[in-house]
């Protein structure tokens, strides 16, 4: 049976006490989906991803790593990280936009969910600068890609 890390003895909510773990580099990838309509990915093409809003993917990249920067303030129990890498790269894959973000740091705790959380906060930077041109727009398959550092690697 799975134990939980983030519940005490007596099943109560608690930030993982990492005292005693070692330093690592560690380094964490998640992607997200951004599902486009057809005539809404030829519209941004012909518009070299710019809206009326300004440059779609170069906004999503600044919001995207504002955002993993500041994941422990929107995750109750991440640990405050000093980030050393944050990267994120958007591309099309037909009419999808796929958004990579990998974060790293030396630190005794991974950065999963700020790799998550930097992904995610693109997409929705991207539904918000795009949504005038439809709202059938669709977020999908936010996920972890890779993970290195720590107790176990992933993928």
């Amino acid at each position: 049976m799975a134990t939980f890390t983030h519940v005490d003895s007596s099943s109560r909510p608690t930030m993982v006490d990492v005292g005693d773990k070692v330093v690592t580099r560690r380094t964490a990838t998640a992607q997200t989906r951004v599902r486009f309509p057809v005539e809404v990915a030829e519209a941004l093409r012909m518009q070299q991803f710019n809206t009326v809003k300004g440059p779609v993917f170069q906004t999503a990249i600044i919001a995207g790593t504002m955002a993993a920067k500041k994941t422990h303030e929107l995750i109750p129990f991440c640990h405050p990280l000093g980030i050393e890498k944050c990267k994120l790269e958007i591309e099309m894959e037909g009419d999808d936009a796929v958004i990579r973000c990998t974060v790293s740091v030396h630190h005794k705790t991974g950065v999963e969910m700020e790799a998550l959380t930097g992904a995610s906060v693109a997409a929705l930077t991207v539904y918000d600068m795009c949504k005038a041109l439809s709202h059938d727009i669709v977020i999908a398959e936010t996920r972890l890609v890779e993970k290195r550092g720590g107790k176990s690697d992933v993928g």
